[in-house]
């Protein structure tokens, strides 16, 4: 296996953003992360509620009580 030639490796430069345009990578990042761990916890509890939902209508239409009258 080839080994890599330490001094070209240390000699290499690694561009770093500014301040101002880290900060704006963060920003959009912390709202990619809200919208994740949204889905994660909202998504579930909606699939629930709509399942919950289905079933009831699901006994209100298929509900053939005789009609006294």
């Amino acid at each position: 296996m080839p080994r890599g030639d330490k001094k070209r490796i240390m000699a290499f430069c690694i561009p770093v953003p500014s301040l101002a345009e880290q900060g704006w990578i963060v920003g959009i990042l912390d709202k990619f992360e809200a919208l994740c761990g949204d889905l994660r916890s909202g998504l579930p509890g909606e699939i629930a509620l709509r399942r919950k939902q289905f079933a009831y209508y699901r006994e209100r239409l298929l509900d053939f009580k005789e009609q006294v009258g």
